[in-house]
Parts: C-alpha cells; structure tokens; sequence
C-alpha cells in the first residue's frame, strides 16, 4: 500500500486546524487504497496550535507533528516537512484551508499516472485585494524575465511531490529559500490542476507586505544572478549619454557663444551618478548578504519535539 504524506506547515492557526482535520479526514477516508500521514510542522506558535495538534494525534494515529524550537518561516517549515515525512508522495497545502482538500484526490490521479509535480493553479484569487493580485502577477513576469528555468505562474505551495523529488529537494539546504523556483529548478514532469482557490476560513492571513516584498527579493536573488548584470547593462547608456551631454556643452558654447553654469552641470551629473551607484551598492549588498549567510553553514532549523519525543539538540 502506497503511503502520502500531507505536510501543513502552521503559524498560530487554531482556529482553523479543527476545520482542517475535518476536511482532510473526509477525503483521506474515501481513499482507502493508501496509507496517510498528517505531518503539522509547528512553526513556533504562540496560541494553542501545538495543542490542538496534540490533542488530534492522540485520536488518530495518522497525524504526526514536528515542533520547532522558534518561528523559522513557512519555507524553512516545508522543507524541516521534507525531511520528516515518510510517504511514497508529499502534498503541501495550507492551514488556512485556502486550498481545497477535496482536490487531493484528483493530485493523486495524476500522479499515478506517471507525474512528479502535480502542481494546482489557482484560476481566481478570491479575499485578495486588487494590489495584491497585481503585484503577484507583475513579480512572476520579472522573475521569468530574469531565469532560463520556466516559473509557473499563479501557484503556490499546495502541490504533490513524488519521492524522488522530495530527495532532490532535501539536498538543497541554502537557508535563503523559495521553495516555489525550486519546484521549477529541480524539473522531473509536471502536471498542471486548475482550481478556485476560497479566502481563509478562519484568522488572519500572516503574510503583510512587508513578508511579501521580502519574499519575492529572496525569489529572484536566490534563483538569479540577473539583477547583478544590471551594472553591466547601464554601463553603456551612462557613458553614452556622459558623452552625449559633453559634445552637447561643447557644441552649445561654441555655436552659440553661451557660457553654461558649470555648478548647475555638476550637480545634475553627481546626483545622476549617484543615484546609479547607490540602486547597484544595494543589488551587491543583497548578494553579499546570502553568500555571509551561506558561510556561516548554520542547521537550517532546531525542534523541541518530534511526536512527543523530545529532541533538544535535533538539527537539521
């Protein structure tokens, strides 16, 4: 009998993981032909999210849970889901129960029909707002306008793995992580399943703008080194116009016999130059960042407990 693991990574979600467990029991049960597991990766949760987990474990043998030591982030969380589950396939998916649990079964179709990726697209983003959706859509034109690797558009985590990518994801242990250009990277065949994704049943999304900006900086820095091309690719238009502007002023004094403000020049080409300089320190800073994070070759995470076992010095 095939084993699936359904890894639910969780951040002070109580109020929606008796919602959850309900919905997945529901579709898990008329699967009979598998074995499941429930994996909750408790991300350092501060209300009674490990609680509830508990209590659900002691009634159903199917759940697992890992317990980190802190708040680590959704993407250390999938990855810490990674190297504990035991399935045949992992599905991701979300406590919020924006993805529907009843599309599990249709992923597992088309997984034995051969997939390694089942990823779910999402066709309406319903209980986001105007910005949000736009913003989404414009940073997946620029991160597949900066890779070779294609980057599918609209998606997010809830997708199934099968076990041969779960160990290729588990040999990439950089701790600047985007799981979603992962996906992409490690290739293996895909396969595509549309879907309506609902707004959160419960609680408050954890993801504001400020998660958001970071997340898409670590998307494109960590899968590109495009941005660093931009001081090659400005070099030519700034010195062309460098050049421009100084026939420019050479021209106009002779011709016209007109004596140019020489502070008024200055100025506009040291604020000109310096606004270059400073937008291309920043794009050097970020990656000089990740390569001093890198080398410092810290355990992606620490947990306290791994189904009631505790594990004090358990590293990862």
């Amino acid at each position: 009998m095939k084993k699936v693991t359904i890894i639910i990574p969780a951040y002070n979600e109580e109020e929606s993981l008796p919602l959850l467990y309900d919905r997945l029991n529901n579709v898990v049960t008329n699967l009979n032909q598998y074995e499941f597991e429930m994996l909750f990766v408790n991300d350092g949760s501060k209300d009674k999210t490990l609680q509830i987990i508990k209590s659900l474990r002691a009634q159903d043998e199917r759940v697992s849970y890992v317990d980190f030591s802190r708040n680590f982030g959704k993407e250390i969380a999938m990855i810490a889901g990674l190297d504990y589950a035991k399935g045949d396939c992992v599905i991701f998916i979300d406590a919020d129960l924006q993805d529907p649990p009843e599309l599990i079964p249709e992923l597992i179709k088309y997984w034995e029909q051969g997939y390694d990726d089942v990823y779910a697209r999402r066709k309406n983003r319903k209980g986001e707002t105007f910005l949000k959706k736009f913003t989404s859509k414009m940073y997946y034109k620029v991160l597949q306008s900066v890779t070779r690797v294609e980057i599918q558009r609209d998606t997010g985590d809830f997708r199934l793995l099968d076990r041969r990518c779960v160990n290729a994801l588990i040999q990439l242990r950089e701790t600047q992580r985007c799981s979603k250009s992962m996906f992409s990277w490690i290739g293996y065949n895909k396969k595509e399943v549309l879907f309506d994704r609902d707004p959160r049943v419960a609680g408050e999304t954890k993801w504001n703008y400020k998660k958001l900006v970071d997340l898409a900086i670590d998307g494109i820095t960590s899968f590109t080194t495009s941005p660093l091309r931009i001081s090659t690719y400005l070099t030519i238009p700034t010195f062309l116009t460098l050049v421009i502007y100084f026939i420019y002023v050479i021209i106009k004094c002779i011709t016209q016999n007109v004596a140019i403000q020489a502070f008024q020049a200055i100025i506009l080409l040291v604020l000109f130059f310096s606004g270059i300089q400073i937008m291309l320190f920043g794009i050097i800073g970020e990656y000089l960042g990740r390569i001093f994070n890198e080398t410092k070759n810290r355990p992606l995470y620490f947990i306290k407990e791994y189904n009631g076992i505790r594990e004090e010095n358990k590293e990862k």
